[in-house]
């Protein structure tokens, strides 16, 4: 069967996805300080690699195996990305900068179960209402789209806090109570 060339190639390309994609999660699961389950993957990714590689360097004067182990690796990067997204592991916190008091921004933020801190704050034009949002990062777009419904004309910026601690809302996230779920 691996006499065939293009089941050579094709089991290569496999495997380097499946390889690559490992690894792009193993890496986000590190640096979110899952070590464990980091751990765990990281023995499948290695013996996916090896064997991956092996087949490569077993026919090495064969281009196309590593034309097909450099485009499974391409690929790969891009599977792992979009597996990475669909899990949206951890927390964002936004930060969201708008002039419409009226419309008590905080308070929707807060029905739709986000938590909100919020101040007021002066800007280079005037009086404006800051808000410091936590957030699971699969809540993400839906707090973007929440935000720009009410206020199409906030400045937003988002980043991942490395460390949370403490807070009342943390703990009810970690239950999974967020929102209208």
């Amino acid at each position: 069967m691996l006499e065939n060339s293009l089941v050579m190639v094709a089991i290569i390309l496999i495997i380097n996805v499946v390889y690559v994609s490992f690894f792009t999660i193993r890496m986000i699961l590190t640096l979110k300080g899952q070590r464990y389950f980091a751990a765990v993957i990281s023995m499948f990714e290695v013996l996916i690699y090896v064997v991956g590689l092996g087949l490569v360097l077993e026919n090495l004067n064969e281009i196309q195996n590593l034309i097909a182990y450099a485009v499974g690796y391409g690929i790969g990067v891009i599977v792992g990305m979009k597996l990475e997204e669909k899990l949206a592991l951890g927390y964002i916190t936004v930060n969201v900068i708008t002039t419409e008091e009226a419309k008590d921004l905080p308070n929707a933020l807060r029905k739709e179960g986000f938590g909100v801190t919020h101040w007021m704050a002066n800007g280079r034009e005037g009086d404006r209402l800051a808000m410091q949002i936590l957030t699971p990062r699969k809540y993400e777009l839906r707090l973007y789209q929440t935000i720009k419904e009410l206020d199409p004309k906030a400045f937003i910026i988002s980043y991942e806090p490395k460390t949370i601690y403490g807070g009342f809302w943390v703990k009810s996230v970690r239950k999974g109570k967020l929102g209208n779920e």
